[in-house]
């Protein structure tokens, strides 16, 4: 199709832009990095045919700064802008404004981020269009000192009742959310989550909402286009989350049949269709044990997760939100939309398990991605680059592929093995230790599974041939040839396939 648009700037940084960049070259389009001072030479920026510095290592003083951004895509002739995630891929002001500089936007209207963005105005179209929601109520906007009118907030609690979130309107990840199981935590836990709202969001309303102590958290990519068209790519199971973040997901959920299936796929599409939606979204559900589910919140975006959707569909998502923002039609119908096998994905970070998963930032020392059939890797990292407090911890997603569930288990877990990090800690032995808990193997999966089954996991202690090999590294500086270095990982028992989880204090 012919597109108006050549030249793509990707407003991002980290494995999603270099994806990005990956399936714009595939397109024949021309791709724009922007970069901090210290990502010039990083993965997306080497990747792209340009890269405009926009400032500082903080993002609120470089990513952050639409007009830096939208500055950089004029100086360089970029007719269109890809958010990814994060960032300002959310963010309706933004949308706006690259309208404003004729600018197009791969991603849904502003009009649309603006209502999904409110939760609670979230929560009223999803009602008006007959997709079941959480049981829950809205509370008035907080006084200046941080509080909710007693009577309303007393009120509202009583027609939710216990045990209930309280939760920001704006934002998520789980910052403005606080479980409240007692009244008298009641007024203290609103005025936490308010004061974390304001400050992670600049927005201080929160609601009630009743808390399912078990639920599944199962979301539904969806797709529509300019010209009325709406459908489903299937659901992806995301139950296993660390302090409300997703760190494993799969496709399809264990959980769900093709009843199931259809009903939450009709429910996810009827979301969209209430919004107009355009481009990629996902429809978040909670699944209850009686199998009932509830509306949580939708996405205005491409999510992490979505390589499973891809790995199981053949379905290139960021192609089609391209082709969508150019203005073409849905290229499938919901009954030409497939599903064969089954994806899981884990999500690799640089985190210290030992200290309470802190982050962890040093010099990679040594970095070593798996492949082989059925194995995907989405990473924004190469050998030798700094991980830094500045941004989010993950280095890359590990994505496979299989006929079945238990194979696609055992297939993560093999390319988990072969997968040797040196430099930072990673979260990679505490998969390992998710995927062969029989619980899961099972799928008996809910968003309480690690704190039920892993509360009490700790990593292995280092032993000294891994201590030795890490000494070695850093004073070698790398200077172990790569077949050498590959031939030794490739070996079970080998210390190299053993140092995704280690780091020593003081040597990079």
């Amino acid at each position: 199709m012919k597109r108006p648009f050549d030249t793509i700037l990707i407003a991002n940084r980290g494995e999603i832009a270099c994806r990005i960049i990956r399936t714009c070259r595939e397109m024949g389009l021309r791709t724009v990095a922007v970069a901090s001072d210290v990502d010039l030479t990083s993965p997306h920026a080497r990747l792209a045919d340009t890269v405009v510095e926009i400032g500082p290592a903080s993002p609120s003083e470089s990513y952050l700064l639409a007009e830096r951004v939208l500055a950089a895509a004029k100086s360089t002739g970029a007719g269109a802008v890809h958010p990814g995630y994060g960032f300002l891929s959310e963010n309706a002001a933004f949308a706006r404004a690259c309208e404003a500089a004729g600018v197009i936007f791969i991603g849904p209207r502003a009009e649309t981020i603006d209502a999904m963005g409110e939760k609670t105005a979230a929560r009223r179209i999803m009602q008006e269009a007959g997709v079941p929601v959480v049981p829950g109520e809205y509370l008035p906007a907080p006084n200046a000192e941080g509080r909710v009118d007693p009577k309303a907030l007393e009120a509202a609690a009583a027609a939710v009742g216990y045990p209930m979130l309280v939760k920001a309107a704006y934002g998520g990840g789980g910052k403005g959310m606080r479980l409240v199981r007692d009244p008298a935590e009641l007024n203290s836990s609103v005025e936490a989550a308010i004061r974390e709202a304001i400050k992670a969001f600049g927005n201080g309303l929160v609601y009630l909402e009743r808390y399912l102590e078990r639920p599944r958290h199962v979301e539904f990519q969806i797709f529509g286009d300019a010209h009325g068209h709406a459908v489903h790519l299937g659901e992806r199971e995301c139950s296993i989350q660390r302090r409300h973040q997703k760190i494993v997901e799969e496709t399809p959920s264990p959980a769900v049949d093709a009843e199931l299936r259809r009903l939450m796929g009709d429910a996810a599409v009827a979301a969209a269709r209430a919004v107009d939606y355009v481009g990629a979204g996902t429809v978040e559900f909670l699944l209850d044990e009686d199998g009932s589910f509830s509306f949580l919140e939708m996405n205005t975006r491409l999510q992490v997760e979505h390589p499973v959707t891809e790995l199981v569909t053949g379905i290139d998502l960021v192609r089609t939100q391209i082709d969508v923002a150019a203005g073409g039609v849905l290229p499938w119908t919901q009954d030409q939309i497939v599903s064969r096998g089954h994806a899981l994905e884990c999500r690799i970070y640089a985190e210290d398990p030992s200290r309470g998963f802190m982050p962890s930032t040093g010099r990679l020392l040594l970095y070593r991605e798996p492949d082989g059939p059925g194995v995907r890797v989405d990473s924004g990292v190469s050998e030798g680059d700094e991980i830094t407090q500045h941004y989010d911890p993950m280095l890359a997603k590990l994505s496979v592929h299989a006929d079945t569930r238990a194979e696609a288990i055992d297939r993560m877990r093999d390319a988990l093995r072969r997968y040797p990090i040196l430099g930072v800690s990673t979260n990679g032995e505490y998969l390992d230790a998710v995927l062969d808990h029989p619980a899961f193997r099972a799928g008996q999966i809910t968003t309480a599974f690690l704190e039920q089954h892993l509360a009490d996991w700790s990593p292995a202690a280092v032993d000294d041939i891994v201590l030795m090999a890490t000494a070695v590294a850093d004073a070698v500086h790398l200077t172990i040839p790569r077949h050498s270095a590959d031939a030794a990982v490739s070996q079970p028992n080998s210390p190299w396939a053993r140092l995704g989880r280690f780091r020593l204090e003081g040597l990079d």
